[in-house]
């Protein structure tokens, strides 16, 4: 675990902020800054068949050091962090054998992150808490993911005495905004099934996902001076405001939790004229999902004929599905992975996701890919944490998993 800290505070540092307005792949050139970091060390440890192509994407091969037969596989994480807040200048803050008290993030902004916002703080008393200084996200979603892979892939490089077959290790950009695996080369990455380093807390394992869709709102309205509006003014903004309210309140999800879906209101615009929505649809259960669909479609037919065709346009895709169809019949994956998270003396927790992953899309192309854990709390925001100890668990289950399948 020589490396393990000085490579993810190295990563934090290099701005990987995806873009959703973005076109592109990657929809920030500024992921490369990464990616060519993680080329340089790849070379430097040894590793075979590196390539990164130009949508940013990046795979390599530590060969097999045994003749036994063994089926490859792969081990993935994503270099961008979310657009949900700032990934440029991490600070990142070391907090050693932690207290069980308010970590003071930022002196100055009054920022803290306390147990008793979060109170699984508390169960890492002792340990060694990583932050960044409240002012930007962390990162550690998911460069902890890269940091682990990369320093099991080193360990194993030096004990040759553990036999492994052929482990492929990917990295792939725009995770954060759903397009992670938009260009993945599922031909090109040849492994028989792998594993995305991307969950939370320590223990966490998991092989089911939401379902999830996209929907953009726009209303359409008719400006006229208020003074004279009777019957003739349509103010968009109170069409959006109409909509939302026929929404299931009980379905936000701040009311919901465990394998409960939503409707999640992210952005909004409007003027008199014109005014714009935009939710995600989310349930693991299928057809709740497609019937969480229909319900929206029905509301925008209802609003249509009281205000008149075509005042309310709505583009509903498909984002992606639940990885679990794709992971029963190769369940002994799971197995593996949690025999390994047992055998390090970590307790799986076996979950749902809560979200998406790449594994989700990778699983419907024909890589099948359940999620491990790689051990950070409060993604996407300043009061993000790792604690160090959870990462160094992280690099022993990936091992742990190279050994028991060799075995």
């Amino acid at each position: 675990m020589n490396n393990l800290l000085e490579r993810f505070l190295k990563y934090v540092k290099i701005d990987t902020e995806s873009d959703a307005n973005s076109t592109s792949c990657p929809s920030t050139q500024k992921q490369f800054d990464l990616a060519n970091v993680l080329v340089d060390e790849l070379n430097k440890m040894g590793l075979s068949d590196i390539s990164l192509d130009e949508n940013c994407y990046i795979m390599a091969t530590l060969p097999a050091n045994t003749k036994k037969t063994i089926s490859t596989i792969g081990f993935i994480a994503h270099m961008d962090t979310s657009p949900d807040m700032s990934g440029k200048d991490v600070n990142p803050q070391i907090h050693k054998n932690y207290d069980g008290k308010d970590i003071i993030l930022n002196k100055e902004q009054n920022i803290v992150l306390s147990p008793s916002d979060f109170p699984e703080l508390t169960q890492y008393k002792g340990k060694t808490i990583i932050t960044s200084d409240g002012t930007t996200l962390l990162g550690a979603d998911d460069k902890a993911g890269i940091a682990t892979i990369l320093e099991a892939i080193e360990y194993l490089i030096q004990h040759p005495e553990i036999e492994h077959g052929e482990i492929r290790v990917g990295f792939t950009p725009d995770e954060e905004i759903g397009r992670g695996a938009d260009f993945f080369d599922v031909k090109k990455f040849n492994a028989d099934f792998a594993y995305t380093i991307d969950g939370g807390e320590i223990g966490e394992l998991e092989f089911e996902n939401f379902n999830a869709a996209l929907a953009k709102l726009s209303f359409k309205g008719r400006n006229v001076h208020p003074g004279t509006a009777k019957n003739q003014m349509k103010n968009s903004m109170h069409l959006a405001i109409e909509l939302n309210s026929l929404l299931p309140v009980a379905q936000r999800p701040e009311h919901t939790d465990k394998y409960e879906g939503f409707f999640h209101l992210i952005s909004m615009s409007g003027e008199v004229e014109e005014s714009s929505l935009m939710y995600i649809i989310r349930d693991h259960d299928r057809e709740k999902f497609e019937s969480k669909k229909v319900l929206i479609k029905d509301i925008v037919d209802f609003l249509n004929k009281k205000y008149g065709e075509n005042t309310i346009i709505l583009e509903l895709n498909d984002q992606y599905y639940n990885m679990r169809e794709k992971i029963e019949p190769v369940m002994h994956i799971v197995d593996l992975a949690e025999k390994a998270i047992k055998a390090v003396g970590v307790k799986p927790n076996i979950k749902a996701i809560r979200g998406g992953t790449d594994g989700a899309r990778l699983s419907f192309m024909g890589l099948p890919t359940p999620n491990i854990f790689a051990g950070g709390h409060n993604f996407h925001g300043r009061y993000e944490y790792i604690p160090f100890e959870s990462m160094e668990k992280t690099v022993e289950v990936i091992v742990k998993i190279i050994e028991l399948h060799a075995k």
